[in-house]
């Protein structure tokens, strides 16, 4: 059987979204339509690399032929190097063949044919190995090996796209290799020698794979660029002239030629024929008849007109979609003598509005379902749960750690990366899910059909391990996860949106238990959500109603022990809600947009209250990174500064190392302005984020601050702990920069702290955040020296 047939008697089968290593070796056989797209591009992807190929062949055999020369007859290399030409010549010879026809003549057997030819080479280097290592020394030996590292290491690299050639050449040199080790050395070596062979092999594999998706995701975009192309059509040559007439019998008296065609007839074949019959095709005689057909004999009966009726017509066997409209004629007596019509074939036009509708419901990144198309699938699982009494779910996945990819690596790395975790969660479900992308970093995963609960929690564990394994986009290895919350229908929710609503708020509690989780939905994650919700719009009046309020925390100084400065700390009272916990409204206040104007407002108010205090104490202020952000933060600063009254280089800004994550913001920039102003600045919480020693060398940091779980660890005496901290201080020693440990509750810590180095303490041990009117209590005689 022939594999390639006419454009006529092709039929148009699909491309499979996924070509197997079956297909891409050849070994399993493609639609006739696709064996030229598919077995083209891979011969036309490796032919790019045949040059470099023959051309580390030939010094290859030249290496062979000089290094063996005193050891072996000259007859015996020159036997070899003319049969190492004979089978490389066919494979060149394929080369031009195929590339001066474009690659229009490659059939499944042209790229078996590859194969066999690349295995042909690496046996006429098996040979050299068996005749040419008899009676050789250690370095020949060594030689030969390099040599065939070298060719394997090629071959994969070149022949990515043609898998078959790429595994009958390794295995065979691989093989080989093996036999000389195992004959001239030791099986360390040999094994040795199997598993470089055998990563080469993997490797090369691989990369067919991602060939493979490459190529069918090309495709997919040509043909979608197609259909579009198609929409801008806007003229058909045939339509205007497909006309038809009938009397009052509905008996066809008049067509035009441009109808007669539309129905594969000629004139005389139709007229003197019913309408109906025509337009009904086979179907007549078995009385099967469309329901637009039945509503275009209703509407002849009642003598009405006909609007852009659509329906469906047989030709020649094949179904095409026509466009009716008609009006009753009368003589100029009035009496009716027929109808009078025009019919469109519009078969192009409702193909590619279907296709167009269907591109509407899939994410034209990942090529998954997109929202819509995810709530049609979950609502029809919710109508049959209603309908046989059973249970379905839906899971809402938010990945973890994906928008620092996206701020330091750009959009594109982070659609290839989205494109990648779309690939590994269709992978994970089965037939009886649904997964698609909801937008951003959100996909989702619909069970049509949950037997047990449990199988919902082993399904998010799956997604869960299958996400968070490493990536590899443009060389950049990068490290994701998810969080996952889980709806069950019908308990959780009786429609699609309830359950939607729900699984998302179980989504958001996942990423605050500590992300990389999954939970489901219970009644209370509602309560709290309101609880939240209504902690926002309290929080969002809390400013405008002066309901913060300061306190500041002592920082201490360990040689003098004397108060050298204090952070000042928001705190928030409602009339109502009375004392809320920083812990509960700050993380509120960052998700509604609110941290920055909070956070103005502590800077103002820290800065009025310090210009109180002696000339050699100072304030902290903890600045988010939305305030940096901001694009009037640097005016907002000196406005502060000069308001107060205050010394520039009596305000510390203590900023965390997460301000850096965002690139394209300038905040390095912006620090370097605040310090040339003479502000101080502290970076806080070193070592329990990204710790880059690169954020040290960019901005000059007046403080180093260290966080309580290193000093809590450092007084239970462990190693890590301590380690981190001496390491702390004496880097902050060498750059000329103070440090202040975070949290010291007892004497003990505070001994230990001053004994390691550091500059300055806080904790409980000195005093808890205390009124603006008991820190200036503090200082005693010194409040005479206020600025």
């Amino acid at each position: 059987m022939k594999e390639r047939s006419s454009p006529r008697t092709q039929r148009n089968t699909p491309l499979p979204e996924t070509l197997s290593l079956g297909v891409l070796t050849g070994l399993r056989p493609l639609p006739p339509e696709h064996v030229e797209f598919v077995h083209g591009s891979q011969l036309r992807a490796a032919d790019r690399m045949l040059g470099l190929c023959a051309a580390l062949a030939s010094i290859s055999v030249f290496l062979v032929d000089v290094r063996f020369s005193h050891h072996v007859p000259i007859w015996q290399l020159g036997f070899w190097t003319v049969g190492m030409i004979a089978v490389y010549w066919p494979i060149i010879r394929m080369r031009r063949a195929n590339s001066a026809a474009d690659y229009a003549t490659v059939m499944r057997s042209t790229l078996l044919t590859h194969g066999a030819l690349s295995l042909l080479q690496g046996l006429v280097w098996v040979a050299a190995m068996i005749v040419l290592t008899r009676d050789v020394h250690s370095t020949e030996i060594v030689t030969l090996w390099t040599v065939a590292c070298c060719l394997m290491a090629a071959v994969a690299i070149s022949f990515q796209s043609t898998p078959l050639s790429a595994a009958g050449f390794i295995l065979t040199i691989g093989a080989g290799s093996i036999w000389v080790m195992l004959e001239h050395a030791d099986p360390l070596l040999a094994a040795v020698v199997a598993t470089y062979a055998l990563l080469l092999l993997g490797a090369s594999l691989f990369q067919a794979h991602q060939f493979g998706i490459q190529l069918t995701t090309n495709k997919m975009l040509a043909e979608k660029s197609e259909v579009v192309s198609l929409l801008l059509k806007e003229h058909d040559v045939e339509s205007a002239d497909a006309l038809w007439q009938t009397d009052i019998a509905r008996r066809l008296t008049g067509v035009s030629p441009s109808f007669a065609r539309m129905l594969g007839m000629s004139c005389e074949e139709v007229e003197g024929r019913s309408i109906l019959e025509v337009l009904a095709g086979p179907a007549w005689s078995e009385g099967k008849f469309d329901p637009a057909l039945h509503q275009l004999a209703e509407k002849l009966k009642l003598r009405q007109p006909v609007s852009d009726l659509i329906m469906p017509v047989i030709v020649n066997g094949e179904q095409r979609w026509w466009e009716i409209s008609a009006s009753p004629r009368v003589d100029e007596k009035g009496v009716f003598q027929g109808f009078r019509g025009v019919g469109s074939d519009i078969t192009i036009q409702k193909v590619a509005t279907e296709r167009v509708a269907q591109m509407a419901r899939l994410d034209m990144l990942t090529n998954l379902p997109n929202r819509m198309h995810l709530t049609e699938e979950l609502a029809a699982a919710v109508d049959a749960v209603a309908r046989w009494h059973t249970r379905c779910a839906f899971l809402m996945i938010d990945l973890d750690r994906f928008k620092s990819v996206n701020d330091t690596l750009g959009h594109l790395v982070g659609d290839q990366l989205l494109a990648q975790v779309a690939e590994r969660i269709r992978r994970v479900c089965t037939s009886n899910e649904v997964c698609g992308r909801l937008g951003g970093d959100e996909f989702a995963v619909v069970i049509r059909d949950v037997p047990e609960l449990i199988y919902i929690d082993r399904l998010a564990v799956a997604i869960i391990d299958a996400v968070s394994r490493p990536y590899v986009v443009d060389n950049h290895t990068l490290f994701i996860g998810a969080s996952i919350g889980s709806a069950t229908g019908p308990q959780d929710g009786a429609d699609a949106e309830m359950l939607m609503r729900a699984a998302d708020l179980a989504m958001y509690r996942a990423k605050e238990a500590g992300r990389g989780k999954h939970l489901r939905y219970a009644s209370s994650m509602h309560a709290d959500a309101e609880e939240r919700r209504q902690l926002e719009i309290a929080l969002r009046d809390a400013l405008a109603k002066d309901e913060l309020h300061l306190m500041f925390q002592p920082i201490v100084n360990t040689r003098s022990a004397d108060v050298c400065g204090f952070e000042a700390l928001v705190r928030w009272t409602h009339p109502e809600l009375g004392a809320v916990s920083p812990a509960k409204f700050i993380p509120v206040a960052e998700d509604a947009r609110l941290i920055a104007p909070i956070g103005n407002w502590v800077l103002r108010t820290a800065c009025r209250e310090a210009a109180n205090w002696p000339v050699d104490v100072r304030i902290s202020v903890n600045v988010s990174p939305e305030q940096l952000y901001e694009p009037d933060f640097l005016d907002m600063v000196v406005q502060s500064l000069a308001h107060s009254g205050l010394s520039a280089n009596r305000l510390e800004l203590e900023v965390t190392e997460s301000v850096f994550l965002r690139e394209g913001t300038g905040v390095s920039e912006l620090l370097d302005q605040l310090m040339k102003l003479g502000v101080r600045l502290s970076l806080d919480d070193f070592g329990t984020g990204y710790s880059s020693l690169g954020y040290l060398s960019r901005t000059r940091f007046s403080t180093i601050k260290i966080d309580r779980s290193f000093v809590t660890g450092a007084a239970r005496n462990q190693r890590e702990s301590l380690a981190i901290v001496r390491a702390v201080v004496a880097m902050a020693q060498s750059l000329d920069m103070e440090t202040t440990a975070e949290g010291v509750e007892t004497e003990g810590e505070y001994d230990l702290i001053r004994a390691l180095g550091c500059t300055k303490i806080q904790g409980y041990y000195f005093g808890r955040p205390m009124p603006a009117t008991d820190a200036r209590a503090l200082f005693g005689d010194r409040s005479s020296q206020v600025a």
